[in-house]
C-alpha cells in the first residue's frame, strides 16, 4: 500500500530522483529520463484511475461495477495493465511493464498517443540490463507514495518533471565534461 502522506515538493523531487540509484549500473546516467519519465507517467495514470474509482465507489454506495465503468475514468486502463498488476508480477517484469504501458497508450490514443512509445529506447525487457529483482525494487520504490491528483496537483507534478529533466541534463553535462577531459589527456 502506498503511503498516503504527501511529500513536500523537495521531498517528492528527491524521492523521484532516488529511483535513478536503483537503475545505476545497467543504465547510463544519460538514459535515466527514458526510464524514469514513462514510469512516472504510468504510476500517475494508475493512481489517478484509483482515485476516480474510489470517488465513483463512494458516489454509488459501494457499487464496484459502477466504479469500474469506463465513463467513471478519464483514461482507460485495460485489464491486466494497472500498476498493481505489474507490481504483482514475479517474472518477466520488464515485458509486463512494457506491454502494460503500450496497452494504456493504445487504449487512450487520442490523449496519450506517443506518451510511452516516444521512449522506445527504453529496453525494460532486456534482462541483461534489468533483472526481475532490480525492476521489482524500482517498482516497489515507486509504489511507496501515491501520485494522485488530490495528492499532487498537475502543477506540482509538472514541477517535479521539470526538476527531473534538469537533474538529468546536469548529469549528462557532467558525463560529457568528464569524457572531454579524458579525451583531452
Amino acid at each position: 500500500m502506498a503511503n498516503e502522506t504527501k511529500l513536500t515538493s523537495q521531498a517528492l523531487y528527491q524521492w523521484l530522483f532516488e529511483a535513478c540509484n536503483i537503475m545505476r549500473g545497467p543504465i547510463n546516467q544519460d538514459e535515466y529520463k527514458s526510464y524514469i519519465t514513462p514510469l512516472l507517467f504510468y504510476k500517475r495514470i494508475s493512481d489517478n484511475w484509483d482515485e476516480e474509482y474510489d470517488a465513483a465507489l463512494a458516489e454509488s454506495g459501494g457499487d464496484k461495477e459502477y466504479a469500474s465503468f469506463p465513463e467513471m475514468h478519464l483514461l482507460a486502463i485495460p485489464d491486466g495493465c494497472h500498476w498493481s498488476d505489474v507490481r504483482n508480477a514475479t517474472k518477466d517484469v520488464g515485458d509486463r511493464l512494457t506491454k502494460a504501458m503500450l496497452a494504456i497508450e493504445q487504449a487512450n490514443q487520442a490523449t496519450l498517443g506517443g506518451v510511452f512509445t516516444s521512449f522506445d529506447d527504453a529496453s525494460w525487457a532486456d534482462k541483461n540490463r534489468f533483472t526481475d529483482a532490480r525492476l521489482k525494487d524500482l517498482i516497489e520504490h515507486m509504489s511507496e507514495h501515491r501520485l494522485r491528483n488530490s495528492d499532487y496537483p498537475a502543477d506540482i507534478m509538472g514541477d517535479a518533471y521539470e526538476y527531473l529533466l534538469k537533474k538529468f541534463a546536469d548529469l549528462q553535462k557532467k558525463t560529457l565534461a568528464s569524457s572531454s577531459r579524458r579525451a583531452a589527456s
